[in-house]
């Protein structure tokens, strides 16, 4: 490593110290916590070591509040968790097992995660969402030796491999503590869909710097209390969840997505912080006004979403409703965050992702070749300290000047910030003119009458493949009124010769849009 890279080493993380400082994650007035704080992280990781640092700084601050409005402090996390991992200990498992958890977002889910970084064990989050199939695949895949199955998910769990166990995770009598793991197993994420099988994305957290890249930007701060409404086995809810551990604050698990549930929460506990995905967000506004305004929102500061693309309307409609409170995430599984756009960016540049934060670089490349003029649009590429190394059953996405492409395709403005145009596989190339869907279902996001849309490419003897268009319409709509009011904004050949209406977009259990389903659709 020369001076200059060594130099710009030790600016960045002294910037991730300032940014955690500023947070509440460190505090540098207390240099034998933050030693603390770093060696539990090291041993425990980021779940299990915030729970543990939190149930030293705040022991009685809630931790969780369920769907059943449970309540448990981070004491009492801390030492149901010690309890369930001696269990799991006595039963036979260590750290040379992996642990599988199919369990929705809940009690159970947050301290069997926790209980088996406290044992050393590797964790795989498994979605809800899966089929019987896709279930033992992933459980074959990545070696589980014992799972934790929710009882409403049971019948998820009948054929599973013979070398299987299913663990209890019930409350177990508080007991002996084990001794710190030699070092943490970490945890794998799945990435999205729910056709074929997901490749699993190994995961292992050990610096405190790392929650530099989530609070640089958002404005979460010690004690606060988070709605999570997206689902924990995402990597959208798990960042922040992971966040708001180690913030200490005050996490409400939403459970299956209610719109009404939601405001009521956000009301009732007097949310700083709500965490969705866009679909969620809006049929929250599709409430409508009345519904709004009876529910006190003042106390909300971030309405944080990510998963999937944020059409430009919904988001101003929503910074109309709350105020400027969106902050719009970029990422992905394998590379972790990428950017995010604050509210100021988005008054600015309505439908950006923003820009990195602290310790964080984002590149455009088109083949080999780096780009640098604004409006080029190219294959986005991340470095980030978080980023996997390659998915746990083999492979890695690209690397290129060391950095590891997303698979979508962007373009900076000249403030550079970052606007995404679409996955580099759903181009849609029509009688030799390239057409990235994004832009079109944003723009039809726009017309009054139109609640949802979304753009594929079907085959076409012509053209090679033409556009189809899928609308949730709001109002009367017909075909030649879309077509029209795409060709009006648009070049021509950006209008889709399908129009297709339909009551709903199909979607996976991350919000995200469903297009092979759209495709038997067409």
């Amino acid at each position: 490593m020369n001076i200059a890279t060594l130099t710009d080493a030790v600016r960045t993380s002294l910037r991730q110290i300032r940014v955690m400082q500023r947070a509440g994650i460190i505090d540098l007035r207390n240099p034998y916590r933050v030693v603390r704080t770093a060696t539990t992280m090291r041993a425990y990781g980021p779940i299990a070591g915030g729970i543990r640092t939190c149930a030293q700084r705040t022991p009685d601050r809630i931790a969780l509040i369920d769907g059943n409005n449970h309540r448990i402090s981070y004491r009492e996390l801390d030492r149901r968790t010690d309890a369930l991992a001696a269990r799991w200990h006595a039963a036979g498992f260590d750290a040379s097992h992996t642990i599988g958890v199919l369990c929705p977002d809940g009690l159970r889910l947050v301290e069997s995660m926790a209980a088996a970084a406290k044992l050393g064990a590797r964790l795989v989050l498994l979605n809800t969402g899966f089929g019987p199939a896709q279930l033992r695949d992933v459980l074959v895949r990545e070696q589980v030796r014992a799972l934790v199955v929710d009882p409403d998910l049971a019948t998820l769990a009948t054929d599973l491999p013979s070398d299987i166990t299913l663990l209890d995770a019930d409350a177990a009598p508080v007991g002996a503590r084990l001794p710190a793991p030699v070092e943490q197993a970490g945890f794998v994420l799945l990435t999205g869909g729910t056709t074929g099988t997901p490749k699993g994305a190994p995961r292992r957290i050990e610096s405190p710097l790392a929650a530099a890249q989530f609070v640089d930007r958002v404005p979460l701060r010690r004690g606060r209390t988070v709605l999570l409404c997206a689902p924990l086995f995402h990597g959208t809810a798990l960042s922040q969840f992971i966040v708001s551990l180690n913030l200490g604050a005050t996490i409400v698990l939403h459970g299956k997505f209610d719109a009404a549930r939601a405001l009521a929460q956000i009301a009732g506990h007097r949310a700083d912080m709500v965490v969705l995905v866009p679909t969620m967000l809006r049929r929250i506004l599709d409430l409508g006004p009345e519904v709004l305004s009876a529910n006190d929102t003042t106390s909300l500061r971030i309405v944080f979403t990510a998963g999937a693309p944020l059409p430009s309307s919904l988001g101003t409609r929503a910074m109309e409703a709350f105020g400027p409170v969106i902050y719009n995430f970029y990422g992905c599984t394998e590379t972790g965050t990428a950017t995010v756009a604050t509210p100021q960016d988005w008054i600015a540049a309505p439908g950006t992702v923003g820009k990195p934060p602290v310790g964080i670089t984002v590149a455009l490349y088109d083949g080999d070749d780096l780009i640098t003029e604004p409006g080029t649009v190219g294959t986005v590429h991340v470095g980030n300290s978080i980023a996997i190394a390659g998915y746990s059953g083999g492979g890695a996405k690209a690397i290129r000047g060391g950095l590891m492409s997303t698979g979508d395709l962007g373009h900076f403005d000249a403030e550079g910030r970052l606007f995404i145009d679409g996955r580099d596989d759903e181009m849609i190339v029509s009688g030799g003119e390239n057409v990235f869907p994004g832009e079109i279902e944003d723009l039809l996001y726009r017309h009054p009458s139109i609640t949802e849309a979304a753009v594929i490419g079907v085959a076409d003897e012509e053209f090679g493949q033409r556009l189809a268009a899928f609308v949730v319409p709001a109002a009367e709509l017909d075909a030649d009124t879309v077509r029209t009011y795409v060709k009006t904004h648009l070049a021509r050949f950006k209008a889709p010769r399908d129009v297709l209406f339909v009551g709903e977009l199909p979607r996976t259990p991350t919000g995200k849009i469903d297009r092979r389903a759209l495709t038997a659709l067409g």
